[in-house]
């Protein structure tokens, strides 16, 4: 990685994007500590152990935790995508006909998904705003009024805007997916914040005599993480080679090849789906916690929607995995798939093109999706598990899903990072 890096510095295109990139994530991090006109950021400390305060914090980037202009990061955004995608399943008989239309459409598309995200934004945030002001003591609304939740949801969701259009930026112009860079910088800026944790945990506020215990847990604890990281590594990179045959043939190219099929086609998407969907529902109950609390029904829910109970974690993983299938299925789509090969020219060995084609990628990538969901289900709810077990820090419930994230985002920014080095070495080639 350091020496793909050292590699791309060195020319002066992929440089800039690198650098693109560093800019505009270091404006989302100063927008992560300007706290909202009229807030009390204060409040928030006394809830700092509530799972929907961790869950928006690791979306955000510890933005929540300072209530800033960014606090719901690209959430809404993700949220709303997920329910324009669904409809293109023929729900909304208009959208799918612009998910037919090439660019136009994905154009129309993603202008639906902006007016649904301002909806979502402004939505969420109230709910968000309202309900962490009643749970806290002290309040964190100086002023609580509907003019003034009004207020701040409306800058909460201009905050959310301005961070897609980031995203946006960094996908057209810098290197790697956006919005994923942005979680993936958030996560990574409380990284030193969650080794405090720890370390207060284990080191500062125990009796002396249990020192030993705090060092072997940390050791198991290093080599759990080390032992994650190779696994996950190795887990995304696997593939399944489909063998290709091409019936033109083409004086210097090849009569054969493969096709290659990610063992986890859908990547880390499913995770930030999941944790950005889990996420709406619970701003609801926050809003409503002031009026409801209590109530059998709406401790129910509470326990639905927080990762860090039993049905809650099941929910989560529940989610994780029919986002896998789900996501799959639309990173490779089996009937474009049989299309274009048929147009090529090429075949698989031993299927029939067209229609049986179309069936067997559908079965294949539905059994590869059975050992993608598996693994991504496994990994986001083995650490929240140990969490409620032996009543570890709220930081390491959420570490699975963080290293999913992050190990994903990086093994797609280094394909992108080498991509662009081989094409400008053809480039290359090619003027000489």
């Amino acid at each position: 990685m350091f020496k793909l890096l050292s590699k791309a510095f060195k020319v002066k295109d992929i440089r800039s994007k690198i650098m693109f990139t560093v800019l505009i994530l270091l404006v989302f991090r100063i927008g992560a500590h300007i706290t909202v006109p009229g807030v009390n950021a204060k409040g928030l400390a006394e809830l700092s152990d509530l799972p929907f305060l961790n869950m928006l914090n690791m979306v955000s980037g510890s933005a929540m935790q300072n209530f800033s202009i960014f606090s719901m990061g690209v959430s809404p955004y993700i949220t709303a995508s997920i329910i324009i995608q669904l409809l293109q399943m023929d729900i909304v008989p208009k959208f799918v006909e612009w998910s037919k239309q090439g660019e136009v459409g994905r154009k129309k598309l993603n202008q639906a998904t902006r007016y649904l995200t301002i909806v979502l934004g402004i939505a969420q945030s109230f709910g968000i705003t309202a309900g962490f002001n009643s749970l806290s003591s002290i309040g964190i609304v100086k002023n609580p009024n509907f003019n003034t939740y009004i207020m701040i949801s409306i800058i909460l969701t201009a905050g959310t805007l301005f961070v897609t259009w980031l995203g946006e930026q960094i996908t057209e112009k810098g290197i790697g997916n956006g919005v994923s860079m942005i979680i993936f910088a958030g996560i990574i800026s409380r990284l030193p914040s969650s080794i405090k944790e720890i370390y207060v945990d284990y080191f500062v506020n125990i009796d002396s005599s249990k020192i030993g215990q705090s060092v072997v847990f940390i050791v198991i604890l290093v080599i759990a993480v080390l032992l994650i990281v190779t696994f996950v590594t190795f887990m995304q990179q696997a593939e399944r080679k489909i063998p290709i045959q091409y019936t033109k043939r083409v004086s210097g190219a090849p009569t054969s090849s493969y096709l290659p099929l990610k063992v986890n086609a859908a990547g880390v998407i499913p995770v930030i789906f999941a944790s950005s969907l889990i996420s709406t529902p619970n701003a609801v109950l926050q809003a409503l916690g002031g009026n409801f609390k209590g109530d059998g029904w709406y401790e129910v829910m509470q326990q639905i929607f927080s990762y860090n109970t039993v049905p809650g974690a099941i929910v989560y993983t529940v989610l994780i995995v029919a986002f896998t299938f789900f996501y799959a299925f639309v990173q490779v789509n089996p009937e474009k798939l049989a299309e274009n090969l048929q147009k090529q020219g090429s075949y698989i060995p031993s299927v029939r093109p067209g229609k049986g084609t179309e069936e067997y990628v559908s079965g294949l990538l539905m059994r590869l999706s059975v050992v993608g969901s598996i693994f991504l289900g496994m990994v986001a709810l083995l650490p929240i598990i140990a969490q409620m077990l032996w009543n570890l820090p709220q930081s390491i419930g959420l570490g699975g899903t963080s290293l999913l994230i992050v190990i994903g985002v990086a093994l797609e920014t280094a394909k992108q990072l080498e991509g662009l080095m081989l094409k400008r070495q053809y480039v290359g080639f090619i003027n000489k």
